[in-house]
């Protein structure tokens, strides 16, 4: 009555070692570094930061920690979309805060 499904052998899932997970952690680090230092010099410098470098930073979280690496090609398109989006919203709301 219970049927066994054997795993998909098409995409074999190779995990990284805990040496990515570290190297990423790092990164993590000396970019919060980097904001960190650029909101102590200026505000402007720290403005332009937390929109150059976060997204970063949570592309690397998403993709990493979150294994969006090992999801299917339908879903990555979905979270692009999705980010497109969100941007789009962002910038016609900053275009109507420049314009008042």
């Amino acid at each position: 009555m219970s049927e066994h499904v054997e795993p998909s052998s098409e995409h074999p899932v190779e995990h990284p070692g805990y040496g990515t997970f570290i190297k990423v952690w790092v990164a993590l680090l000396i970019l919060t570094a980097c904001l960190v230092g650029m909101s102590h010099v200026s505000q402007t410098y720290a403005v332009w930061g937390l929109l150059t470098l976060t997204p970063l930073k949570a592309g690397l979280v998403f993709y990493f920690f979150m294994h969006l690496r090992y999801e299917g090609p339908l879903f990555k398109i979905v979270i692009l979309v999705t980010l497109g989006t969100l941007l789009i919203f962002f910038a016609l709301l900053f275009s109507d805060v420049a314009f008042r």
